[in-house]
């Protein structure tokens, strides 16, 4: 009994499942056996074959292995092919077809996926440093909300190892460039303006903590989201107002000549009204219109011109992105 044991695989996948395939040289299968040669031309037709036979792709490794125009898709389910925690370092993918292929925890480290097709991939936590995107088609493909590289800065952060964190930071960033860049070679600009804005916090977190440029980075993030986000600057509008009323309101303003402002010994009722004219005004002070029926007083004026230069630049800085955005 334990003789037949020897003659099947001995790779165990995260789920408990054990591969059946028979032993090649060593404990393990052809396929996930690390010590054996995968660079012949025929590995691609080879893997194909185990594929379609039913065989156990995960874990399987792929190292060096020559699979160039390989066609993994399955067409007889509507899942693809589940390739979860394989080892693809420096694979020749070039021409592949991996539509809807499934490579969770994988590593596709400085592999070659020019000319590929990807569309739909699974690729959560993989690994994607170095891979050659040359015309990869990339569309609807999913990485997750963070690759691993920028989970594990922010965990080595966290636990106070800043420099191995900026290396992964750093790892992270040329990812998320590369991806970016075969979005925008293929013009799927909305799946690359997450990939810009991933790229440049990315950059960001490579800074001293309380460092200016991260300082810097931070505000035009919150801003606009680098650019890829005109709804923030409409947040951050209304935000602005809202505040400025606030103050409008305590600091007290002139209408008609006479001094308004928020007074216990007022009523409810024109306590409201005046905070409603103070959000009036707040507008008006934003978007540099400049009616003249209220007019600032004391302290009120210095928040009138803040208002007013900041109203002023954040409008244009809307117009810049929305116009960014639209013409995608």
């Amino acid at each position: 009994m334990s003789g037949s044991q020897n003659k099947i695989c001995s790779y165990v996948n995260h789920l408990g499942e054990r591969c059946h395939a028979p032993t090649h040289l060593s404990e393990f299968c052809y396929w996930h056996d690390h010590a054996t040669d995968k660079s012949p031309l025929d590995t691609a037709e080879k893997l194909e074959a185990y594929a379609h036979s039913g065989g156990m792709m995960h874990g399987i490794d792929l190292k060096n292995a020559n699979l160039e125009n390989l066609n993994l898709v399955n067409h007889a389910c509507s899942k693809g092919f589940d390739l979860t925690g394989a080892d693809l370092y420096r694979a020749n993918l070039k021409g592949a077809h991996l539509f809807n292929v499934v490579l969770i925890r994988a590593s596709l480290m400085k592999a070659n996926l020019s000319y590929a097709n990807i569309h739909c991939a699974h690729l959560e936590e993989c690994n994607l440093l170095g891979v050659k995107f040359h015309h990869t088609k990339i569309e609807h493909i999913k990485t997750g909300k963070m690759i691993i590289q920028e989970e594990k800065g922010i965990d080595l952060e966290r636990q106070g190892e800043y420099k191995q964190a900026q290396e992964q930071y750093e790892q992270a960033e040329e990812v998320y460039r590369n991806l970016r860049k075969a979005s925008e070679q293929q013009g799927l600009f909305i799946l690359s303006g997450p990939y810009l804005r991933k790229e440049l916090t990315m950059r960001r977190f490579q800074h001293p903590y309380f460092s200016t440029k991260r300082f810097y980075s931070k505000i035009v993030d919150l801003f606009c989201g680098y650019g890829e986000d005109p709804f923030r600057v409409i947040s951050f509008s209304w935000l602005l107002i809202f505040i400025s009323s606030i103050f409008y309101y305590i600091f007290g303003l002139r209408f008609t000549g006479e001094f308004q402002v928020f007074s216990l010994q007022s009523s409810v009722e024109e306590n409201v009204i005046f905070f409603f004219e103070c959000l009036y005004y707040s507008v008006v002070t934003f978007t540099t219109l400049g009616y003249g029926d209220f007019i600032p007083v004391g302290y009120s004026r210095i928040v009138a011109a803040l208002e007013a230069f900041t109203g002023s630049f954040t409008i244009a800085l809307f117009v810049v992105v929305f116009v960014k955005k639209m013409t995608r």
